[in-house]
């Protein structure tokens, strides 16, 4: 059987519009970083376990891993890199990761930030359960999670307080 032939995609990332030809087997990971060369996004499992991969397609939390660049044609997708609010500034929970250690190793922070990020988004002062449940399909090898949830409680109490 004959290879698929490669296909156009015309893929929002981060507020641009990015155009390629690609493989139809490309994974979105595959596309982003290798393509775009964005490569805050991690590859961990390549089975949609960990959640190192994860982006929002359309605002929503996916994992990259496992779908591919064709099917987010016509879509937007945001990366870790994307969630800032200019280039060179860091968005209240990258700052709260910082200020509160919620990294160690660094390999799961694109993920978990992709994860806080939409949390807060739909809820923009959750409580520790609903940080835990949203930062659940993330794995963390070194934090034991506590961190991370110190970290979007700050960055929600301090969205709170500057009005």
């Amino acid at each position: 059987m004959a290879n698929p032939e490669p296909m156009n995609v015309a893929i929002t990332v981060n507020g641009v519009v990015r155009q390629a030809r690609v493989e139809p087997r490309t994974t979105l990971v595959d596309f982003l970083r290798d393509t775009l060369k964005l490569t805050g996004t991690h590859i961990g499992c390549e089975h949609g376990v960990c959640g190192a991969c994860s982006v929002l397609l359309d605002g929503l939390p996916v994992r990259s891993c496992c779908m591919f660049a064709v099917q987010a044609d016509g879509l937007s997708v945001t990366t870790v890199e994307g969630l800032a609010p200019e280039r060179g500034q860091l968005s209240a929970i990258q700052d709260a990761f910082c200020e509160k250690h919620a990294m160690q190793c660094g390999y799961c922070t694109p993920g978990m930030l992709v994860a806080c990020h939409a949390l807060v988004e739909r809820h923009p002062h959750p409580d520790e359960k609903q940080i835990r449940v949203a930062i659940s399909g993330n794995l963390c090898r070194c934090t034991g999670y506590q961190q991370i949830v110190d970290a979007v409680l700050h960055a929600t109490a301090q969205e709170t307080s500057h009005g």
